[in-house]
């Protein structure tokens, strides 16, 4: 049965995400979608949804959540303090809520982004087969706000035999593996190694189009202007500034920056959990 959510408190950013609407970049429609996917499908499973249903993404600090229903929740993603009714909860379960309790998601202490599940998923106009927020383009549902209701829809699957997993938290530096870039050409001698080798901040002028990186300058090899071009999830772009961009989950489809390199798909999922501040390396596949 389907149950209604009041959000107390919307926190800094909560959307409803889901795997995103592939198949529209022709028409300038980036998938979105989560931003790591993985912890999406995680407290998807945990509740018995299929992993593709829509779930809450949460940004650094989470939301406060009453359920006006039963319900059952799993929360992934970030290492973050979670409590129901003023009990604290562990991450990466699966939880029974009884209706009028309380939900609390605090501020998160690794990793930037947290994922709410709830057996049979976040209820949300769908646009495109998705119900996912695009933050970009404006498609899907808004931000959460105060006072707004929200409501699960009805369950279809079994519920686990055993509700928990095993889930290490993010790491405090990760280390993203790369692949040449179609226009590492464009560098000067030994840019894409530089990229490898040095340390790098992610900025605060990041977010889920992509994560903005503070280090050492890639020089350019070509000064003119590139033709716009379609880009992909994980790529680097580096603009005239020289300080590289890793493309996330809300990217636009062209872009008229050079693609040093791109990030490998198995660790996109972590550069969507990069924060503001973090350090990072880079290793070429």
């Amino acid at each position: 049965m389907s149950g209604a959510i009041e959000v107390v408190k919307p926190g800094v950013l909560t959307t409803v995400q889901d795997l995103g609407r592939p198949g529209f970049a022709r028409l300038g429609i980036p998938r979105s979608g989560a931003a790591d996917r993985a912890s999406l499908k995680l407290a998807n499973r945990l509740v018995g949804n299929a992993e593709g249903a829509a779930a809450l993404e949460c940004t650094l600090i989470g939301p406060s959540l009453r359920f006006h229903d039963d319900a059952l929740i799993a929360i992934t993603g970030a290492e973050i303090p979670v409590s129901l009714n003023g009990e604290q909860l562990a991450l990466n379960s699966a939880t029974h809520v009884a209706a009028g309790e309380l939900l609390q998601l605090a501020t998160a202490s690794a990793g930037l982004r947290s994922y709410i599940a709830v057996r049979g998923g976040i209820e949300a106009q769908p646009l495109m087969g998705s119900m996912a927020s695009d933050l970009l383009s404006g498609l899907g549902p808004a931000p959460l706000k105060a006072g707004q209701l929200l409501e699960s829809g009805q369950p279809a699957g079994e519920v686990p035999a055993i509700g928990v997993a095993a889930v290490a938290a993010p790491a405090e530096e990760p280390l993203l593996h790369l692949l040449p870039g179609p226009r590492d050409d464009w560098f000067a001698d030994g840019a894409l190694e530089l990229l490898a080798k040095s340390g790098w901040e992610v900025s605060s002028d990041s977010n889920r189009s992509g994560a903005r990186l503070i280090g050492p300058e890639l020089p350019r090899a070509r000064r003119d202007q590139l033709l716009s071009e379609g880009v992909a999830h994980g790529a680097i772009q580096v603009p005239t500034s020289g300080q590289p961009i890793i493309l996330l989950a809300d990217h636009p489809t062209t872009g008229g920056y050079p693609v040093i390199a791109v990030v490998a798909n198995a660790d996109l999922d972590a550069a969507g959990q990069l924060r503001p501040g973090q350090k990072l390396r880079f290793a070429i596949s």
